[in-house]
């Protein structure tokens, strides 16, 4: 069952990201819906009341230059008969009917089309007149106010189509206000969000964290206990074999020696047999020693592994070359894991370098040592995980608060490296 104190942050971190990419996903859905009414604004407001007011100015142009023919017309100063300004009233026309072709047909400007039509209408029958001074007086008195009237009509619709374009400028400003006031808005949540997120990600992580340190302790608790254990099953076996074994192959030897005191012949079997009561002895004696050295206990970790390396040389035929440090103290308690890490490592030279030499060396320094065992082998296979040999070699490093590097050598082969206080 799952332990509530250390759940796993990934649900929490998976929600929240929902959340954020949600809040983008709507905030950016109504960020264009507005960019595209404020595009619709624009495009179908503001750009075609500029082109009808760049039209309505240009229709109030050509009636202030009509206006101005008109007067002209009508000053009596210059002997021109009334047909000689049917050609500028024609080429106004022309450019009066393009422009009011051009202007959108609202109500307002569907009249001065119609008023414009009207006016022109009235000026050809003007100039159908055959009397010119009656002509005269109908352009003064007639076509003249109809071509006021024309130009207070543009003027208004000038003024219409200006407030109209305020309007549009105003709903464009109140669009980019709340656009920009909604900008805040997200930003702010999303910080309160982020901020939310990754307050609650620390505490996750701590509460994790403590849940492995606690882990960590506990495993480093059952390892100290475990490599206890043991020590004390090789301590008992040692002893077993010391005081068991050894003692009945003695009582064994002497008995031999007792037959050869009293006079009996000794025969190729009876030496055989003192010979091999004799080594089976000495083996005994060297597997006790090996599994508990007693030299450590009592001479110290230089001593013990000045024994020891001549006896792996001639249990295994390995060559190993060694150069005694200076004498140094190790504390007892640690000399045990720094044996037991060398016997590991040289049982791997043997099981699997495939090679008939090793080095070990032993350095000290001021307040620490560093043992190292090195090979010129096959080097290290590269396994999915760790053998327990090495397991072991590296719970006992951190049992005494070392550090142990096992990596490829400079020349080939496997390098363990253990550096340890002393």
């Amino acid at each position: 069952m799952e332990n509530p104190q250390f759940r796993s942050p990934t649900p929490g971190l998976l929600a929240g990201l929902a959340v954020a990419l949600l809040a983008v996903v709507l905030y950016a859905a109504f960020t264009v819906q507005q960019i595209h009414r404020v595009r619709e604004l624009q495009t179908g407001l503001v750009d075609r009341n500029r082109r009808d007011s760049l039209q309505l100015l240009r229709i109030q142009d050509n009636l202030h230059s009509l206006g101005l023919v008109i007067r002209d017309l009508l000053d009596q100063s210059e002997p021109y008969p009334l047909s000689a300004w049917e050609p500028q009233f024609a080429r106004i026309r022309a450019d009066l009917n393009d422009a009011l072709r051009t202007v959108r047909k609202p109500a307002q400007a569907e009249y001065l089309e119609r008023s414009a039509e009207q006016f022109w209408a009235a000026v050809d029958q003007t100039f159908r007149e055959p009397d010119e001074a009656r002509a005269r007086r109908q352009f003064r008195d007639s076509i003249e106010s109809r071509r006021a009237s024309l130009a207070s009509m543009v003027a208004r619709l000038l003024v219409r189509n200006n407030e109209s374009g305020q309007q549009a400028g105003t709903q464009i400003a109140a669009i980019y206000s709340r656009v920009e006031r909604n900008v805040y808005i997200f930003l702010g949540a999303m910080l309160v969000l982020l901020l939310a997120s990754g307050l609650w990600l620390i505490d996750a992580n701590r509460r994790l964290f403590a849940g492995i340190s606690h882990l960590s302790a506990q495993r480093s608790e059952l390892a100290r206990r475990l490599i206890g254990a043991q020590e004390d099953t090789l301590r008992h076996v040692s002893r077993e074999l010391h005081d068991e074994f050894g003692q009945v192959l003695t009582a064994i030897g002497v008995m031999l020696q007792r037959l050869t005191r009293r006079g009996v012949t000794p025969d190729d079997g009876l030496v055989e047999a003192q010979e091999i009561t004799q080594n089976a002895l000495q083996s005994v004696r060297t597997l006790s020693q090996t599994l508990q050295p007693v030299l450590l206990q009592e001479q110290g970790l230089l001593p013990a592994i000045a024994w020891y390396l001549p006896t792996v040389q001639r249990q295994t035929g390995l060559t190993i070359h060694y150069e005694p440090p200076e004498p140094f103290e190790v504390d007892p308690r640690r000399a045990i894991h720094v044996f037991r890490i060398l016997q590991e490592a040289l049982n791997n030279v043997v099981r699997h370098a495939k090679v008939d030499e090793a080095f070990v060396r032993l350095l000290a320094r001021t307040d620490s040592f560093m043992l190292e065992i090195e090979d010129r082998g096959r080097g290290m296979a590269v396994a999915k995980s760790p053998g327990m040999g090495l397991t072991a070699m590296r719970e006992r490093a951190s049992l005494i608060d070392g550090k142990i590097e096992i990596s490829p050598g400079e020349r080939g082969g496997t390098l363990v490296k253990l550096q340890a206080p002393r």
